[in-house]
Order: C-alpha cells, then structure tokens, then sequence
C-alpha cells in the first residue's frame, strides 16, 4: 500500500450551505468519497477524517493521528476558508504539527482537487 493519507472535513451533515451556492450535502459528500477514491486509485492510502464540530475537530484529529501514522495530512477548504471556522484550522494545524510530525500538511481549493494537493506533498 502507498503512503497513509488523512482527508479531514466536515461532516456534510454539519456544513453551512448558504455560503456555499450550488452545493448540497448529496454533492459534497460524492465530491469527497470520488477525491478518496481517486487517491487510492493513484496507490495512496487515503482515508476521510470527518469533523462535527469545532469544539470537537481537534480531539477527532487527533484520535485518528494515534490510531494512525500518517504521510500526509490534508486539512480541506471548508475548514481552511471560512473565516468562521478560522481559529479551528488553526487548531487543526498546531495539532497535525504536534502529533504527526512527521505528517507532510496539504490544502485542498475544494472537494475536488485533493489529489493535487497531496500529490504536491507526498
């Protein structure tokens, strides 16, 4: 197997639509799982990391980055450019950095260019 990548998001269920026009949970969610399917047809390892809340991303990231050493962790768009959601990336960031040093740190526009992102990374 190629190297261990972690796709983390939100959830589609937890995602304010309004700022983003045109997409839909049904939308996002087939986005991500193709970008998934896409890296692990590319010989990657990839996996969705899900997030359901600020208050709880970072534990979430975290767990997983335990349970798992990563290559390359991918931090998505919709965490990264919502100014809302600032102080979590920021979060996100300080918590791959201390417990996936190791972890190459990507960014993706969109739910549907991680392979790119990655891909510049691993």
């Amino acid at each position: 197997m190629g190297k261990k990548v972690l796709l983390v998001g939100w959830h589609p269920s937890v995602v304010n639509y309004a700022k983003w026009p045109g997409l839909t949970p049904e939308k996002l969610e087939k986005a991500l799982r193709a970008d998934e399917a896409k890296l692990n047809g590319l010989g990657y390892d990839a996996a969705i990391g899900f997030i359901f809340s600020g208050d709880t991303a970072t534990d979430q990231v975290v767990a997983a980055l335990k349970d798992t050493p990563y290559d390359v962790v991918l931090i998505g768009a919709g965490v990264r450019k919502d100014d809302d959601h600032f102080e979590v990336f920021e979060r996100l960031v300080n918590a791959v950095h201390e417990h996936a040093p190791g972890a190459r740190i990507a960014f993706n526009t969109g739910p549907t260019d991680s392979d790119a992102a990655v891909q510049r990374w691993a």
